[in-house]
């Protein structure tokens, strides 16, 4: 069943949970659609009593729930708090036992997909902070494959067909994935930060025969080093001096497995200290001796010709 969401569109469900369901570790209790046009009530009046909402007032759930907007704009509130403007390309996460509201402003409307869910996997999730209320509104932007998903849980649920609530769980999971990627890597599109973090990247990798102080390269690419060094670090995975030894150890390995050159050229080629520091920075980070790694890596290039 295909459902076609236009702006007079409301599709919601809620699903009956059994025992068995909640053991899987994470079960669906409602997800849907609303579009509510400018100048329109809100909520809609046609949900049970446990999800009554009056946006004056504000509610409590049991559950999780993540609300993604996709047109117009208006408010949250969490915990008696100062109100959040909301705009489209925004998801919310609002938490069980917390107090909440939210509203589209009279003015333009909005369009608002939700699900709501729990288990002791989103638990784990939250305990290890994967989603906090430190951070509790995220810019997703327009994302095409996050509302296929929701659209996927709404056919899914109004289908409700055995083990659709596995099916419903793997969703959310699936939303929770896409979610933190995108959010995530959504900071590093304003201004130049991409640029600035992938010169830097090009910058190590022309001069890693070469020794590169992290503070300097920031310095030549006109930022504060504390800045750098944290923007690198959540772009990439690595602090740059990290990144740019890693660099180091990556063209070690080429030059064992494909040149002739010793150890201790290699060693003096890549501008480290001592054959003696290279050797053991080496082992450390790979878990080989660099003759130990050039003979493994050789015997494989040779498999492979075999074959």
């Amino acid at each position: 069943m295909t459902m076609n969401f236009n702006d007079l569109g409301v599709e919601f469900k809620y699903l009956i949970v059994n025992d068995k369901d909640k053991k899987f570790g994470i079960s669906v209790n409602t997800v849907g659609f609303q579009s509510i046009q400018p100048n329109s009530p809100y909520p809609i009046s046609d949900h049970p009593s446990g999800y009554f909402f009056n946006s004056a007032k504000g509610r409590i759930l049991r559950e999780y729930q993540f609300l993604y907007i996709t047109k117009g704009k208006g408010v949250l509130s969490f915990d008696n708090e100062t109100e959040i403007p909301i705009s489209k390309g925004l998801l919310f996460i609002i938490f069980p036992g917390q107090w909440h509201t939210y509203h589209p402003s009279l003015k333009t409307g909005w369009n608002e997909y939700y699900i709501g869910f729990e288990g002791p996997i989103i638990d784990s999730i939250v305990e290890n902070d994967f989603i906090s209320k430190n951070n509790q509104v995220l810019e997703v932007g327009f994302n095409e494959e996050l509302v296929n998903l929701f659209t996927r849980a709404l056919e899914v649920a109004e289908l409700d067909k055995i083990s659709s609530q596995q099916y419903l769980s793997g969703i959310v999971l699936h939303i929770l994935g896409l979610v933190q990627s995108v959010s995530q890597n959504k900071i590093f599109e304003v201004g130049d930060v991409v640029q600035k973090i992938e010169q830097a990247k090009i910058i190590m990798n022309e001069n890693v025969f070469k020794n590169i102080d992290p503070e300097e390269l920031a310095e030549n690419l006109n930022t504060s080093y504390s800045w750098f060094r944290k923007v690198f670090k959540d772009y990439t995975g690595y602090a740059p001096a990290k990144y740019f030894q890693e660099l180091k150890i990556r063209k070690a390995k080429q030059l064992l497995v494909g040149t002739s050159h010793t150890v201790k050229e290699i060693s003096f080629m890549l501008d480290y200290n001592s054959t003696e520091h290279f050797f053991s920075l080496f082992k450390k980070m790979t878990g080989y001796t660099p003759l130990e790694y050039r003979l493994f890596g050789r015997e494989t290039a040779d498999f492979k010709e075999e074959l």
